[in-house]
């Protein structure tokens, strides 16, 4: 299997700078490394592959060799020697191992962020409501208010001697980590807590109030601040993000600000014009359908739709003709059917019925080419 464009397995762009391919590779090393992604068969391959490019990209001479004669370059083994230097990418990767494996050395570390996908009703998304959420996870422990400590005593980590960091031996690369005893804090408990067993959380599901503004959609999110996972041995807490998925409705497709709504009209209606009712979330209004309206025709009714939640601006609803066949007729409304019909053809169907005579003409003009 041939290899992918180094650029390409980083995505960014050819000319992009060093800084630039830094960041697109942090992304990705702290999305497949293989220690984060144990279930992901693919992980470790991935996170090699992005490895190699970045090993060369960020390398100016190595660069330089692959835009010029891209894998080729290094095909007996260069991609490591050849003169070329190697990057140094000791500091690199030691920042991303410290972020992976939780580093820290003894700075303020704050806990995890969380995400609830909370469901609504169409109406509740455009004008906005309140919401009662139960969110289960951790929380402080209120017993030792998340120090962990019975007595609030602590001492200093034997494992670090304080420091908060321990060098770990990943492959090739010696990386600093968070202490596992004491966390990154430096220092560990004499007496744990009885609540907690010193863990400084427990877990429980908690209920949150929620304020959704209006005109939210499918995607946008809510952050409440300090509402996700406590951070360790006391830190500030991570955020709750509270994403919003609208359900269907039975009447009304949103697209963006706007609104869509299929209107059955009889033929009589649409033939002659008429003032109709329609729904919108406001209630019912009045719909102007002009004469000789076809199916498929959109007429749109200003400020309608939904009221944006960043502009202010409302949009549209835009009504979707469908003229309606009748069904069940009686003999008495055929044979009125059958009449009007007749007195039309009689007068010739271009004049009532342009586009199906446009339809036959089309077919008359394929037939006499494929038949001459």
């Amino acid at each position: 299997m041939s290899k992918r464009d180094y650029y390409e397995v980083l995505g960014v762009p050819r000319t992009a700078g060093e800084e630039d391919i830094k960041k697109a590779f942090r992304r990705l090393a702290m999305k497949f490394h293989p220690d984060r992604c144990p279930d992901d068969p693919t992980a470790q391959d991935k996170f090699k592959e992005a490895k190699e490019a970045y090993e060369v990209l960020c390398d100016g001479e190595r660069r330089a060799l692959y835009d010029r004669h891209g894998h080729a370059a290094f095909a007996s083994g260069g991609a490591r020697g050849g003169g070329a230097g190697f990057a140094d990418t000791g500091d690199m990767f030691s920042d991303i191992f410290a972020d992976i494996f939780g580093g820290g050395g003894g700075r303020s570390r704050r806990g995890g962020d969380l995400r609830y996908l909370l469901d609504l009703d169409l109406e509740e998304a455009v004008f906005g409501c309140d919401k009662t959420i139960a969110v289960p996870g951790i929380v402080a422990c209120e017993a030792c208010k998340g120090s962990g400590s019975a007595d609030g005593r602590s001492k200093t980590c034997p494992t670090c001697r304080g420091q908060g960091r321990v060098r770990m031996q990943n492959g090739i690369f010696s990386v600093q980590q968070a202490c596992p005893q004491c966390r990154g804090s430096g220092r560990v408990v004499e007496t744990p807590c009885a609540q907690c067993h010193g863990e400084g959380h427990v877990e429980r599901t908690r209920k949150l109030e929620v304020r959704i503004p209006a005109g939210v959609d499918t995607g946008d999110r809510i952050r409440l601040g300090g509402q996700g996972e406590p951070g360790p041995a006391g830190q500030p807490a991570g955020d709750l993000y509270v994403e919003v998925r609208v359900r269907e409705h039975a009447l009304f497709q949103r697209d963006g600000d706007d609104l869509y709504c299929e209107v059955p009209v009889r033929i009589a209606q649409a033939a002659l014009g008429a003032e109709i009712m329609v729904p919108t979330l406001d209630g019912e209004v009045s719909l102007s359908v002009p004469p000789e309206t076809q199916s498929g025709q959109q007429i749109r009714m200003r400020g309608r739709g939904v009221r944006s939640v960043r502009s202010g601006h409302a949009g549209d609803l835009i009504c979707h003709i469908v003229v309606e066949t009748p069904v069940q007729l009686t003999r008495e409304q055929r044979e009125l059917l059958e009449q009007l019909d007749a007195s039309m053809r009689s007068e010739g169907a271009a004049q009532h019925s342009p586009r199906a005579q446009s339809f036959l003409d089309g077919v008359k003009s394929l037939w006499s080419r494929v038949t001459s």
